[in-house]
């Protein structure tokens, strides 16, 4: 399986949790929509730890450079984790308003990361490097 196809899956599956989170709410099911965002959020901090501790140093190495768009996807992922942090206090005090506001920008942040690095990003690291797939998978397996 090539890294592209491991990573985006992964993006798919943290998708499905996100919106049943919503979800949950939408019916004022605030004890599984809790129980739900714990898991996206610790798949999306397993699938960021993927990215920041194996991918993004691996295509740093191979092209020179950690200013390009590994720092970005990084400052990205620092903004979805303090988002996160406001989705869960918005769960645990059970404001509606407040998760709707910051569940809908976590959306679109994530939408537009997701789409930056299956688009270029990924096939970039694909070109550099060949052996990524391996590399991810033996990641995923730990």
């Amino acid at each position: 399986m090539s890294a592209t196809d491991i990573l985006s899956h992964q993006h798919r599956a943290c998708d499905t949790l996100f919106a049943a989170c919503e979800s949950a709410v939408r019916t004022q099911d605030w004890n599984r929509a809790q129980v739900v965002f714990a898991s996206f959020r610790q798949n999306m901090e397993r699938h960021f730890s993927i990215e920041e501790l194996v991918l993004f140093p691996a295509y740093e190495s191979a092209s020179g450079s950690s200013m390009g768009p590994t720092r970005m996807m990084r400052i990205e992922h620092q903004d979805m984790r303090d988002l996160m942090d406001d989705i869960e206090a918005a769960l645990a005090a059970r404001q509606l308003a407040a998760f709707l506001g910051q569940n809908d920008t976590l959306l679109i942040l994530m939408q537009q990361h997701n789409m930056k690095e299956e688009c270029v990003l990924y096939p970039v690291c694909e070109k550099l490097l060949p052996d990524m797939g391996a590399l991810i998978e033996e990641s995923c397996a730990r």
